[in-house]
């Protein structure tokens, strides 16, 4: 599950990562009483999960109250990935900057081990870095058993070529970042640029992603708004076909089998295993928001999920539809019959297979491209 920059920025300042001033606005008018707040310049920043986002225009700076709540207007029109824009950071604009640098961790599943990546050439063009100049990019794996001693953080910073003076510093800010990491079950966890000033290194930017089987455990994120309404696990994807499942395991096996026959998949959608008919209704008009889904792979089998509601949401979305974006579904399990029944009642044609299912989406595809 990835979140947002405002709620990984709480997190790093609870865990001693400096961070600038900064508060949520959600309309132009908080964004002017927020700016007036911290009573300095400051950086209107959209909240959206889609990385990319300073070069997509969605990072904008105001010098007064006034001129936050226009930037934040304009962010508010923007679309960002897919993303419409809905929220805005108003943070303190970090000044006097000295150098940028880059601190990564993710969760390397080959090596089922945490990778810490770190480079001197932080910023927006870090991908350019590690395409262009790898060699940049110090590589380091952490013993997911063993204990990450700050001394081995500070060898990293040497490596990465730091100053001898801000070793410790930098190593400090690598050692805090992997606890960030470790205690909340992360997968990533960023920061993009670290920012030395006159005055301290500063994270001026907060990236992180939380395991969604963990999520459980931290019970403390559900504090933020959010995480409160959450009905799916929802991700987006660079592909054509919606991939929607009752169970994360469905689902992926879904999106493997998508792929297996040469299309790719644009969501994973996972509805859980006790879905209603109005979850998969929800479920079937999110995915239908975005404009690069052009067909629709559900993939159901059903214990505590009844068929007869799958079928009477397939029925009343299919209906309600002004646009027809094929359905392509794979129904078993529970109430099984009935469900079925309602579909051939509606002329909607369903698989028992999930690998027929998934094939038949792929053609389908393939149709239309």
């Amino acid at each position: 599950m990835n979140i947002h920059e405002y709620v990984a920025k709480d997190i790093f300042r609870k865990s001693n990562i400096k961070v600038p001033e900064s508060y949520l606005a959600h309309s132009p008018e908080e964004a002017a009483e927020k700016a007036k707040i911290i009573g300095k310049p400051v950086a209107v920043k959209s909240q959206v999960l889609s990385g990319g986002r300073g070069k997509a225009g969605g990072i904008l700076f105001a010098d007064t109250p006034e001129e936050a709540a226009k930037r934040t207007e304009e962010l508010f029109l923007k679309v960002i990935k897919d993303e419409k824009v809905t929220k805005v950071l108003i943070e303190e604009k970090v000044e006097n900057k000295l150098d940028e640098y880059f601190i990564s961790i993710i969760l390397d599943r080959d090596s089922k081990k945490p990778l810490i990546m770190a480079s001197v050439a932080g910023g927006m063009d870090i991908e350019q870095v590690a395409k262009e100049t790898p060699e940049k990019i110090v590589k380091r794996y952490v013993e997911p058993l063993k204990e990450f001693m700050p001394y081995e953080a500070r060898n990293i910073a040497l490596e990465m070529g730091v100053e001898t003076s801000e070793v410790s510093k930098v190593g400090a800010a690598i050692w805090k970042l992997y606890q960030v990491f470790y205690d909340y079950d992360a997968t990533v966890a960023e920061i993009n640029p670290l920012i030395k000033t006159p005055d301290g290194f500063i994270a001026a930017d907060a990236k992180m992603a939380i395991d969604d089987d963990a999520f459980f455990r931290h019970t403390k994120l559900k504090e933020f708004d959010e995480f409160k309404d959450e009905q799916f696990a929802y991700v987006k994807l660079d592909g054509n076909i919606a991939v929607i499942g009752n169970g994360a395991g469905l689902t992926l096996t879904g999106m493997d089998l998508i792929q297996y026959y040469g299309e790719k998949p644009a969501t994973f959608l996972d509805v859980g295993g006790g879905a209603s008919e109005s979850n998969i209704t929800d479920a079937l008009e999110l995915v239908l928001k975005n404009p690069n889904v052009k067909v629709i792979f559900l993939n159901i089998l059903g214990g505590i999920t009844r068929a007869d509601d799958v079928a009477n949401a397939v029925v009343n979305v299919s209906n309600s539809m002004e646009t027809k974006v094929p359905i392509v579904i794979r129904l078993t399990g529970t109430n099984e019959e009935e469900g079925q029944r309602i579909l051939t009642e509606h002329n909607i044609p369903f698989e028992t297979s999930m690998e027929k299912a998934a094939q038949k989406a792929v053609n389908l595809m393939k149709s239309l491209e």
